[in-house]
């Protein structure tokens, strides 16, 4: 059988095919309500934080400051330690958010925090904006963006024995003082960390938890200077 007549009868196969589809209004009906609802339950939520904290969404603990912030064209708020989204319960799934930290050495650490019962127990992807271009000493580049689970490993655990695996530079380094974006794709065995929109991941871990859902929120580490969020969405699979 030649080429050309193998195709003319590919193509005789194709065209009966879809007639029959096309003639089957209910099978048809039925594929079309199957792709809105999955496209529907794909979309991302967004979650505003300015409103939420309006509205008391925000699980705020005392002593905490938060205010709301509007710069740049971004709206949200600032605050100095761990925020909890009210009644939202976080498994696996993809979390974006703009955030702006301090350009001050050792006194700034931003990120998200995940699958959390409370402020003792959680995992984190977060970030430390006084490395992202540090010199002289360009090795604490390295150090820009953290991954760890609350309590049993924390970044200092990590470093000392897993060294380097846990935590990495950001490529190209932002800026220490500017927004910056930050997608965080948690699946069931691992977390991978992509900023300003970047094709190749920042960071790239295997998950310590057994823990597979929970809390999620904002976080700044304790005694750490304000830091500014906004923008967040989050896709559940």
């Amino acid at each position: 059988m030649n080429n050309e007549l193998l195709t003319m009868i590919q193509m005789n196969y194709i065209q009966k095919t879809r007639r029959v589809l096309l003639s089957n209004k209910g099978f048809a009906l039925l594929i079309v309500l199957t792709i809105v609802c999955l496209q529907a339950y794909s979309q991302q939520t967004h979650y505003d934080l300015a409103k939420m904290f309006k509205e008391k969404q925000l699980i705020i603990y005392p002593g905490k400051k938060t205010v709301l912030i509007n710069d740049a064209g971004k709206s949200g708020i600032s605050t100095d330690g761990i925020i909890w989204l009210k009644d939202v319960d976080f498994s696996t799934g993809t979390i974006e958010l703009d955030m702006r930290g301090r350009n001050e050495f050792l006194k700034s650490f931003l990120g998200i925090a995940f699958h959390a019962t409370d402020t003792l127990n959680y995992e984190s992807v977060y970030f430390r904006p006084f490395n992202f271009q540090y010199t002289p000493d360009t090795a604490r580049r390295k150090w820009s963006v953290q991954y760890m689970s609350i309590p049993d490993y924390s970044y200092e655990r990590l470093r000392k024995e897993q060294t380097g695996k846990f935590e990495n530079d950001i490529k190209p380094n932002p800026k220490p003082e500017d927004w910056f974006h930050a997608r965080i794709v948690v699946t069931k065995d691992s977390t991978i960390v992509y900023v300003n929109h970047g094709d190749k991941p920042s960071l790239s871990v295997k998950n310590l938890s057994k823990r597979i859902n929970g809390l999620i929120g904002l976080w700044t580490s304790t005694g750490a200077r304000m830091s500014d969020f906004a923008n967040l969405f989050i896709k559940q699979d």
